[in-house]
């Protein structure tokens, strides 16, 4: 057994290496644990906590919409993760940093072996260099994916090898493509990504039919059975959307996309070289000049790469709808076409990071095979690019930028701290943050009346707003940003803008603050958790309970009584 291990070792010892590299990639999560950076923006400030109050709520499993009394007094349980979905387990069975970790792990991994059984089976030629297959599916496991995504991004590399694989060979497909068909949608997200995915898989089986006069039962099976999934996994959002009628989203208000003609076709191009926050390639420095090089190379070899032409157009052609979605000219179908105003067919673009490494790929081929030199230049190509997205990963990426650590951010001894001063039940009362993510706060077991989610009731923005509208009507950017959009329910403050990291190093006093403290307490708020001192707290009727700051924590929280 041992010398058939080590057999295997030296026969693909390419590709465990990569293994090992991605290992080290990953080593701060498991060397640091909640000491580590990670990203804040649409992860700590959302996804984690909604995946650990989810955990402990006692409602993962329900069959109707139940409310969840730790967000506005009632968040709907459709607006929060699926009990299929396999990351929630995680965070069931482990503390939030350990399942964040494993979850990552899962991520990276997928990522790497799905991209080099795509390049090796169905991409390249079964004699390309071990360079470019282990080299372009390790850079692809680096990139920095929005973490709460799992396999949403990075999996799509593995979902098309698996298609590929039933396409091509039928029934007598191999068991493993099956299995992993069906473990996929347990880790990935349905309406963010594979819809799009799952739709260019339609197309294909149809031009197959065209070109070959016959249909491709299994592939179509495929096709239902992936789908089939995600409509049982999505159980709760379907049922809530389509038979609650008692129902409304905030969502029926979106009116986004006002962007003229020149903003739009500038920010195509932007998203094409830089692309999406994410999702992002890290295209523009090596790999689109790679690209246009060995484009340029097959021109003068007088070779036809027409993959590779594809892909790269393909590519553009996205970014510029990416772009145009958000072009004024759409709003006369938005306006009266309601699921074109709330559902967000631009996230296509998710599609970018996938493209990109096959056409690099590709690319690296090319240039191996045809430039003098070329075997040099595409091993120096593909180190500059690893090194450069090993040192993204997000320990080092966000540690540089000074954002706080996991531990930090949360500070769970400080709001302890603050639970026990306010000396009662916290389901009994209900908090509003100021000058900090509200779920900072939720993370830490307060009930508050602020939050981000992706779906509430429309009626509880409307009265929500009414806190905030003195401070909206100072700032018409933030006002156009909450009344149009409107996902962050913030306790808004014109100066602070959309910023909402106020730690005690940068936390001046707000001088006046415009809210409306009776429609405060009459939505139920007692306390104001604020991380900056409020100037003007006695004439809008809150008086200082109490100043709260530990050494270790960067936050200094001012807990202010709605009398």
């Amino acid at each position: 057994m041992s010398y058939k291990l080590f057999n295997n070792f030296i026969q693909h010892k390419w590709l465990w290496l990569g293994v090992l590299i991605i290992i080290a990639y990953l080593s701060p999560y498991f060397i640091n644990g909640e000491n580590t950076h990670i990203r804040i923006h649409d992860n700590m400030d959302s996804n984690v906590v909604w995946y650990k109050v989810l955990a402990e709520s006692g409602q993962i499993f329900t069959l109707k919409d139940v409310m969840l009394p730790y967000a506005i007094d009632g968040l709907p349980r459709s607006a929060l993760p699926s009990p299929f979905d396999a990351v929630v387990w995680l965070y069931v069975l482990f503390e939030p940093m350990t399942a964040y970790t494993i979850s990552q792990t899962i991520m990276r991994l997928a990522a790497y072996f799905g991209m080099y059984l795509l390049l090796t089976r169905f991409v390249l030629a079964k004699d390309t260099t071990p360079w470019i297959t282990v080299g372009v599916s390790l850079a692809f496991a680096m990139l920095p994916y929005w973490p709460s995504g799992a396999l949403s991004i990075a999996g799509i590399p593995l979902a098309l090898y698996v298609f590929l694989n039933i396409r091509k060979y039928k029934s007598e497909a191999p068991k493993h493509a099956w299995i992993l068909l069906v473990i996929i949608p347990f880790f990935s997200n349905f309406i963010l990504s594979f819809v799009f995915f799952v739709g260019l898989m339609v197309v294909l089986w149809l031009i197959d039919y065209i070109r070959q006069k016959e249909w491709n039962w299994s592939f179509f099976k495929a096709i239902c059975l992936m789908t089939s999934m995600y409509l049982v996994k999505n159980y709760l959002l379907i049922t809530s959307m389509f038979f609650d009628s008692n129902f409304t989203t905030h969502r029926e208000e979106l009116d986004l996309g006002y962007n003229s003609f020149e903003r739009s076709y500038e920010l195509a191009w932007e998203n094409f070289l830089y692309g999406h926050t994410h999702d992002e390639a890290h295209q523009a420095y090596i790999i689109v000049p790679i690209i246009l090089f060995a484009l340029f190379l097959a021109i003068y070899k007088k070779i036809q790469p027409k993959l590779l032409i594809t892909l790269f157009l393909s590519n553009l052609v996205l970014s510029f709808w990416y772009a145009f979605w958000y072009w004024e000219g759409w709003r006369v179908i938005k306006d009266e076409i309601s699921i074109v105003n709330t559902f967000n067919f631009a996230r296509i673009h998710f599609l970018d990071p996938t493209i990109w490494y096959i056409a690099f790929a590709v690319a690296l081929a090319v240039i191996w095979k045809y430039a003098k030199l070329g075997k040099y230049l595409v091993i120096l190509v593909l180190i500059a690019q690893s090194l450069y997205l090993f040192v993204l990963t997000e320990d080092i990426k966000y540690g540089e930028v000074g954002t706080p650590t996991f531990n930090d951010f949360y500070s769970e001894e400080l709001f302890t701290e603050i639970q026990q001063y306010i000396g009662k039940d916290p389901s009994s009362y209900r908090v509003v943050s100021i000058g900090m993510h509200p779920t900072i706060a939720q993370y830490n077991g307060f009930y508050t009346l602020d939050t981000y989610n992706n779906s509430f009731p429309l009626e509880y923005k409307h009265e929500f707003r009414e806190i905030i509208a003195g401070e909206l009507d100072k700032n018409p950017s933030l006002k156009n940003y909450f009344d149009t959009w409107g996902g962050r329910l913030y306790m808004y403050v014109a100066d602070h803008g959309e910023s909402y990291m106020f730690t005690k190093d940068k936390n001046e006093p707000i001088q006046q603050l415009d809210i409306n403290t009776e429609a405060l307490k009459n939505l139920g708020g007692e306390y104001i958790l604020s991380a900056v001192p409020i100037d003007n707290a006695e004439e809008i009727n809150l008086v200082l309970e109490k100043r709260f700051e530990q050494e270790e924590s960067p936050w200094e929280i001012y807990l202010y009584h709605v009398p």
